[in-house]
Protein backbone atom coordinates (compact mmCIF):
# COMPACT_ATOMS: atom_id res chain seq x y z
CA UNK A 1 0.00 0.00 0.00
CA UNK A 2 1.39 3.02 -0.80
CA UNK A 3 2.54 5.53 1.79
CA UNK A 4 1.88 2.81 4.38
CA UNK A 5 2.80 5.36 7.18
CA UNK A 6 0.80 5.54 10.41
CA UNK A 7 -1.18 8.84 10.29
CA UNK A 8 -3.18 9.56 13.07
CA UNK A 9 -6.39 11.95 12.78
CA UNK A 10 -6.35 15.65 13.62
CA UNK A 11 -9.54 15.45 15.85
CA UNK A 12 -11.22 12.04 16.38
CA UNK A 13 -15.16 11.89 17.88
CA UNK A 14 -13.14 10.86 21.40
CA UNK A 15 -11.00 13.78 21.31
CA UNK A 16 -11.67 17.19 23.78
CA UNK A 17 -10.78 20.56 22.41
CA UNK A 18 -8.48 22.06 24.62
CA UNK A 19 -7.96 25.35 23.12
CA UNK A 20 -9.47 28.38 24.42
CA UNK A 21 -10.16 31.40 21.82
CA UNK A 22 -8.87 34.65 22.97
CA UNK A 23 -9.51 37.38 20.58
CA UNK A 24 -10.93 36.43 16.46
CA UNK A 25 -10.89 39.44 14.35
CA UNK A 26 -11.60 39.61 10.24
CA UNK A 27 -10.59 42.21 7.54
CA UNK A 28 -11.94 42.32 3.89
CA UNK A 29 -9.29 42.67 1.33
CA UNK A 30 -8.72 43.18 -2.52
CA UNK A 31 -6.14 41.66 -4.42
CA UNK A 32 -6.37 43.39 -8.25
CA UNK A 33 -3.25 41.60 -9.27
CA UNK A 34 -0.31 39.71 -9.04
CA UNK A 35 2.99 38.59 -10.43
CA UNK A 36 1.77 35.44 -11.66
CA UNK A 37 -2.37 36.81 -12.30
CA UNK A 38 -2.90 39.91 -14.58
CA UNK A 39 -6.58 40.40 -12.94
CA UNK A 40 -8.12 38.85 -9.72
CA UNK A 41 -10.45 41.66 -8.64
CA UNK A 42 -12.26 38.78 -6.22
CA UNK A 43 -12.67 39.67 -2.53
CA UNK A 44 -11.54 37.79 0.26
CA UNK A 45 -11.75 37.83 4.13
CA UNK A 46 -8.40 36.98 5.95
CA UNK A 47 -9.24 35.57 9.51
CA UNK A 48 -7.24 36.17 12.17
CA UNK A 49 -7.49 34.13 15.78
CA UNK A 50 -5.75 33.88 18.26
CA UNK A 51 -5.86 30.86 20.84
CA UNK A 52 -4.43 29.12 24.00
CA UNK A 53 -3.76 25.65 24.54
CA UNK A 54 -4.34 23.52 27.65
CA UNK A 55 -0.58 25.27 29.12
CA UNK A 56 -1.85 28.73 28.38
CA UNK A 57 0.11 28.78 25.45
CA UNK A 58 -0.92 31.71 23.16
CA UNK A 59 -0.41 31.25 19.22
CA UNK A 60 -1.67 32.97 16.26
CA UNK A 61 -3.22 31.55 13.27
CA UNK A 62 -4.33 33.23 10.40
CA UNK A 63 -5.93 32.11 7.14
CA UNK A 64 -7.57 33.31 4.15
CA UNK A 65 -11.50 32.78 2.43
CA UNK A 66 -13.67 33.46 -0.02
CA UNK A 67 -16.35 35.82 0.76
CA UNK A 68 -19.43 33.48 0.60
CA UNK A 69 -17.01 30.66 2.64
CA UNK A 70 -16.76 33.18 5.59
CA UNK A 71 -20.66 34.34 5.39
CA UNK A 72 -21.48 30.45 5.67
CA UNK A 73 -18.82 30.67 8.23
CA UNK A 74 -20.35 33.33 10.31
CA UNK A 75 -24.29 31.53 9.91
CA UNK A 76 -22.87 28.53 11.04
CA UNK A 77 -21.43 29.65 14.69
Amino acid sequence: MEGSGSREPVLDAKSEVTSQLIDFQWKLGMAVSSDSCRSLKYPYVTVMLKVADHSGQVKNISFEMTVPQFQVCSLTH
